[in-house]
C-alpha cells in the first residue's frame, strides 16, 4: 500500500510548475504524477519519495493537499498482464474508484487503484500471487 498525495489546483498557468517548485525545494522526489482537470481546477495525483514531508511542504505553501491510501502492484510489462489484474480484482469484488500506471525499470509496469479498502485488497492481491508495491519499493 502507498499514500498518494491529492493537490487541488486553480486551472490557470503557472500553478503546476509553482506546486512542483514547492516539492524541489523541499528535496521531494516524485515518482509518479496524474492529472485530471476542469474548466476551473486541476487534481493532481502524485506519488512521493517521502509522502509526510510532501503533504507538510504543500500545507506550509498554502496548498488544498489531502493523502490518500491506494494499492499499487507491479505488474511485467507485457500485454496481457493488466487484464489479468483487473479480472482478479472483479472475481475479489473490489471496486475500482480510479487509477492510472507508469513503467518502471524497464521490465515492469506499476498500476495504481483508488479502492475503498486499500490494505484488504493489498492483502487479498498478495496472497493471489500479485506483487505488492510498498513506497521502498519505488526507491
Amino acid at each position: 500500500m502507498i499514500q498518494q498525495i491529492t493537490v487541488f489546483l486553480e486551472n490557470k498557468e503557472g500553478r503546476l510548475s509553482a506546486m512542483c517548485r514547492v516539492l524541489s525545494e523541499a528535496g521531494i522526489d516524485m515518482k509518479a504524477l496524474t492529472i485530471a482537470e476542469t474548466a476551473e481546477y486541476g487534481l493532481v495525483r502524485l506519488i512521493a519519495d517521502d509522502p509526510e514531508a510532501a503533504l507538510a511542504a504543500l500545507h506550509a505553501a498554502d496548498y488544498r493537499a489531502i493523502s490518500t491510501n491506494v494499492v499499487a502492484i507491479a505488474l511485467e510489462n507485457r500485454p496481457g498482464s493488466l487484464s489479468e489484474l483487473l479480472e482478479k480484482l472483479d472475481d475479489m469484488g473490489v471496486n475500482i474508484e480510479y487509477g492510472y500506471c507508469f513503467a518502471f525499470k524497464g521490465e515492469q509496469a506499476v498500476d495504481v487503484f483508488k479502492v475503498a479498502d486499500a490494505e484488504q485488497a493489498a492483502v487479498k492481491l498478495a496472497a493471489a500471487g500479485f506483487k505488492v508495491v510498498k513506497a521502498a519499493d519505488l526507491a
